[in-house]
């Protein structure tokens, strides 16, 4: 209705413009000293048009009604006690007014010109005093004295209507005590949680796929994707790639190089999360050209005709054979024998295609057969915008293997509105989103299926519109459908409204008590918020690992954690949200306090400055916060990358929980080290052999023995590292230490 009467507005002003110039070119205009006097024609048809203006808009007003549930002027957005109480009856008089003038207008009633200049007058006063001024004078005078108690209904809606336009009002919400002090024994039994503690951060880990498997200068790896598969009998989540093909970096850029002949990706790459080398490099379960797996999953169909880094047209099934992969010396090739592409069977395809691509060698090249395709709109971010423009699409497709061992991009997509009644707006995404839309594209074929995964009332309705586009959730395969993730920017946008508004007590969030931001911490040398991240680890209450997207949050400018977010993405669990809140009781750390004692613990800020200081670069990766019985473990990797090549290898993980903070070469040693020292601390007195109950001996002071071993380990370091005055320091350091244990 908005858009119509804005079309009939603009259609009347134009028609009373044109009819002006006609009628003043006719004679219809006459100047009589200083008063126009119209022709009865011009009179009556000028008066009818502006009748049927004023008509509209007076109709229009009971829109502007409407429309105060996205009043942006109260306390919130959406309608307060000002645009109930004055601006909504404001409308309601300049509404009758208006059809007063238009009926005067209409009815030809000119001879009553007090009439007609009385209610026009009146009509315009209404509009600029009650419309403008006495609403600012009520919100002024009345309303913010006493803002609280006047805005409380619409306090109430407006939390409401935010929280269902957002999707929070159907996350559960749970107490989490986050100080209990974790053993070895419940260590090992979550040894699937510890299985999969993500140490590869996608950001380093890219640079080191690239260095070890790009093998091509014309090959990239443009992104790292999270996937969790069934590996081996194993729930493992892993890191994977896929080797996209640069056209632009192939040495002889050729027309028949670049869209005959270079014509796709191949392959892709994949290592688990927290396994490493002996050279402290990933450990490839997936790797090499044709791709070779080390475990129970194989890929059949590694070729890559359509990917995010594609962006031109090429032509398969010429007599040009198509480049596959690189073999040693030599070059090994295909036939594409997909279903992708347009078949150009005739004389007319090859016209039509040569004027749609610009260029005639379509045409003349006698390497172009009618068996031949071209497949372009390769890249699957904008093939999918294309087939569908209405959905907002996530900036993060990533890559599934699928159970036949063929490679699929699965993409999510939004609906979203600026439209919800009373929600507020977040930047960029409108005051509504779902994440109902799932789109798989196959990378060999292109071909394109968009699912559908949750209610949603907006896709509905762009599915009437356009019938046949979208499928049901439950008709996606099931091989694919164990792969879908919950999106990261889903995820971020709903923690950020959740921030605010966890707080359904009214008067909690009419004074902002209790505001919720994303934690901080530090990656690459500086500090930022933490973005949501993927865990595969076992749910408090559940028995089974699972994936989950999880982010902490912090108070508003404080760094202490008062909750964690996970969100579900396996099975029947996939979309439920989970906000775990820690007791307001007692001091939970959050990332950006870990951070701190990082850099506050000599032995650890020592070997930071060191390795920066000898022409290499210190990255620290995501400091991870992982709940686990009741308890918190913080893990953070070290990565350290030479100034000569950009090959990052994980050096070292630290690990704290609760006073205790240790760094070692591996995740094991390091939740050895700090669990199994203090086992030791509760070690028995007494053991039971073939002589009976023995008195074990005395260790000495376990504090002192822990001190030794770093001692040992920094002056091994040193060594290691050429720093003799280093070395020296820690030996003397050690020796003294001993010689305390041998006094006591």
């Amino acid at each position: 209705f908005r858009l119509l009467s804005s079309a009939i507005l603009g259609a009347l002003v134009l028609s009373m413009f044109l009819s002006a110039v006609v009628y003043f070119g006719a004679g219809g205009f006459q100047v009589e000293g200083f008063s126009l006097r119209l022709s009865r024609r011009a009179k009556v048809h000028l008066s009818v048009l502006a009748g049927l203006f004023v008509l509209i808009r007076s109709l229009a007003y009971q829109l502007d009604v409407y429309e105060l549930v996205y009043s942006p002027t109260g306390v919130v957005f959406g309608a307060g006690y000002t645009d109930v109480n004055i601006r909504m009856i404001v409308f309601r008089i300049l509404m009758i007014l208006g059809l007063l003038v238009s009926f005067i207008l209409l009815a030809q009633l000119h001879s009553y010109r007090k009439l007609l200049l009385g209610s026009v007058g009146l009509w315009l006063f209404t509009s600029v005093v009650l419309g403008g001024i006495a609403p600012a004078l009520v919100q002024q005078w009345i309303v913010e004295p006493n803002e609280f108690n006047r805005e409380l209904p619409f306090l109430e809606k407006h939390i409401s209507m935010t929280r269902q336009a957002y999707g929070l009002e159907n996350f559960i919400e749970q107490d989490y005590s986050g100080d209990a002090q974790l053993t070895w024994d419940e260590i090992e039994a979550h040894q699937s949680t510890i299985d999969n503690i993500r140490l590869w951060d996608p950001r380093p880990l890219l640079q080191t796929y690239s260095q070890l498997q790009e093998m091509r200068l014309y090959y990239r790896f443009g992104d790292a994707d999270v996937g969790r598969y069934w590996i081996n009998g194993e729930y493992r989540q892993v890191m994977l790639s896929a080797r996209e093909l640069a056209i632009g970096q192939i040495q002889n850029r050729t027309w028949i190089n670049e869209h005959l002949q270079y014509t796709h990706g191949y392959g892709v790459v994949m290592s688990p999360v927290n396994e490493i080398t002996s050279q402290r490099l990933p450990q490839f379960w997936i790797s090499d050209i044709p791709p070779r797996s080390t475990v129970d999953l194989n890929v059949t169909e590694p070729r890559i005709y359509f990917g995010e880094r594609t962006e031109q047209y090429v032509i398969v099934n010429t007599k040009t054979e198509e480049f596959d992969y690189p073999m040693g010396d030599q070059n090994a090739f295909t036939t594409y024998e997909g279903t992708g592409g347009v078949v150009m069977s005739s004389p007319l395809h090859r016209l039509a295609l040569a004027l749609r691509f610009g260029t005639m060698r379509i045409l003349l090249s006698t390497d172009i057969t009618s068996e031949s395709r071209v497949l372009f709109d390769r890249n699957i971010m904008e093939r999918v915008r294309k087939l569908v423009p209405f959905i907002r699409y996530d900036n993060d497709p990533y890559l599934v293997i699928s159970d036949d061992g063929r490679l699929m991009w699965i993409i999510d997509g939004y609906t979203m509105s600026g439209r919800f009644p009373y929600a507020a707006p977040a930047s960029g995404w409108g005051n509504y989103v779902r994440n109902s839309v799932k789109v798989v594209v196959d990378a060999y074929n292109g071909s394109v299926d968009f699912y559908q995964m949750e209610p949603d009332p907006l896709l509905e309705t762009y599915a009437l519109i356009f019938p046949g586009w979208i499928r049901p959730g439950e008709e996606m395969p099931q091989d694919l459908r164990a792969h879908i993730r919950y999106p990261e920017d889903l995820l971020a946008l709903q923690a950020r409204v959740l921030g605010t508004y966890h707080m359904t007590d009214l008067r909690v969030f009419y004074n902002r008590e209790d505001v919720w931001t994303l934690a901080n911490e530090v990656y690459a040398g500086r500090e930022q918020e933490v973005q949501p991240y993927y865990v595969v680890m076992e749910l408090p209450g559940e028995e089974e690992p699972e994936m989950i997207l999880m982010v902490p949050f912090t108070p508003l400018r404080r760094n202490n954690m008062v909750a964690w977010m996970a969100a579900r993405n396996d099975g029947e669990n996939y979309g439920e949200v989970i906000v775990y809140r820690f007791s307001k009781d007692a001091l939970t750390l959050g990332p950006a306090q870990i951070e701190a004692r990082i850099d506050q613990d000599s032995a650890i800020s020592q070997l930071l400055s060191l390795w920066g200081q000898r022409g290499s670069e210190v990255i620290r990766g995501n400091l991870l916060v992982l709940p686990i019985a009741e308890g918190l473990l913080y893990v953070e990797p070290l990565f350290l990358q030479s100034e000569q090549s950009s090959m990052p290898q994980l050096q070292r993980v630290i690990v704290a929980h609760g006073d205790d903070l240790v760094m070692e070469e591996s995740l094991e040693l390091a939740l050895q080290r700090l669990f199994g020292f203090r086992e030791a601390l509760e070690a028995p007195e007494f053991i039971d052999d073939d002589r009976g109950m023995v008195e074990l001996p005395e260790i000495g002071d376990p504090r002192l023995i822990e001190e030794a071993l770093i001692r040992y380990r920094e002056a091994q370091e040193a060594l290691s590292g050429g720093d003799f005055a280093a070395f020296g320091q820690a030996w003397d350091e050690l020796e003294e230490i001993l010689n305390e244990l041998i006094r006591e």
